[in-house]
Formats: C-alpha cells, sequence, structure tokens
C-alpha cells in the first residue's frame, strides 16, 4: 500500500474546492442570488463526482480516505472565511443602553448610521433600545464603535430576512443606483 502523493493532492485540493463552492453557493442561495446559485452549484457537483470518484477507485488505501476528511474540514474552513469576506446582505444591530441613549444615538448617527430610538424599562430602571440597519460589511466596526460610546451597552445582532420602507429602503435604491455608475464610491465599504 504505497502512498501516491499526486492523488493523495488532487482528492485534497478537489475536496478543499467542492466544500468551499458548497459554502458558497449556500450562502448565495440565502441571500436571494437566484441567478448565480445555480451555476455554482453546477459547478460543485461536477468537482464532487471527480473527487468521491478518486477515493472511491482507490478506496484500499485509507489515506486517501484521510486526505478526503482532511479537504473536506479545510473547505469548510476556506468557506467561512469567504462568506465572512464577501458579507452580503444587511444586519440589525438592537442595542440597549442606559440614560444616555440620545447621546449614544446622536454619535452613532454623527458617523453615518441610521438609528432608531426607543424608550424602554429593564430590572435596572430606563433604558433606551437603539435599532441600528447597516451592510453586513460594516458590522465589525458597529461593533467597535458602540463598544467606544458605551460599553456597557447590551447588542445583540441578526439579520432581516425582508426590508421595505422608510430611510433605508431609499439609502439602497440609491446605493444600488451609485455603485452601478462608480461601483468604488459606495457610501457603504467600509474604508
Amino acid at each position: 500500500m504505497g502512498l501516491n502523493w499526486g492523488i493523495l493532492a488532487a482528492i485534497f485540493i478537489i475536496n478543499v474546492v467542492y466544500v468551499t463552492l458548497s459554502t458558497v453557493r449556500l450562502m448565495l442561495t440565502m441571500k436571494g442570488c437566484q441567478s448565480v446559485a445555480p451555476f455554482v452549484a453546477m459547478i460543485e457537483v461536477a468537482i464532487y463526482v471527480v473527487g468521491l470518484g478518486l477515493v472511491l477507485d482507490n478506496l484500499d488505501n485509507v489515506f486517501n480516505v484521510i486526505v478526503y476528511a482532511v479537504g473536506f474540514g479545510a473547505g469548510i474552513y476556506a468557506g467561512m472565511k469567504i462568506e465572512d469576506k464577501l458579507a452580503l446582505g444587511y444586519i440589525l444591530v438592537t442595542t440597549i443602553v442606559p440614560e444616555n441613549g440620545w447621546d449614544v444615538a446622536e454619535e452613532i448617527r454623527g458617523n453615518g448610521y441610521g438609528v432608531t430610538i426607543s424608550q424602554a424599562y429593564g430590572p435596572e430602571g430606563n433604558r433606551f433600545v437603539l435599532e441600528i440597519l447597516t451592510p453586513r460589511s460594516n458590522e465589525r466596526g458597529l461593533y467597535k464603535l458602540i463598544h467606544e460610546i458605551e460599553p456597557k451597552a447590551f447588542v445583540i445582532s441578526y439579520e432581516p430576512k425582508y426590508i421595505n420602507g422608510g430611510f433605508w429602503t431609499k439609502r439602497m435604491k440609491n446605493n444600488k443606483a451609485q455603485v452601478k455608475n462608480n461601483p468604488q464610491e459606495s457610501p457603504f465599504v467600509e474604508e
């Protein structure tokens, strides 16, 4: 049972590419990119068949199966990193702050974010709830800004499935038109 380094390398690379594409395709599907996801799926399946064929043709070598599994794990990792870099879509960040809620909201607005503020009451008294919708590419910068302004803020975020009306609908339409005309000057791209 000799090691064929060429087959082992091919199995590893094919599986990394296959799983990475699978992760990206799933992300594109969930983000509503229906025109791109089917093409990625076709490439993904073709690569999968070739990779699995290599393993099944050489099933007598346990190293092929091990390399296939390691390639699968590496592909998951690579897919997560790509998804993180692409950061498609929007995120809604709910931030609960103590009495200085108006000041926090104004400072966040001063940094280019839209903020809706409402009053609330918690076990420790009056609170303010800030709702901030932003592109996912700005997510980490927003968390950092909130922490700098109010370190005791309670922050929770989630991805909205549907956005319609209000400040953001106009801003998203303007952004799409601006990006289409001049992709280098998107107001939502973090510098």
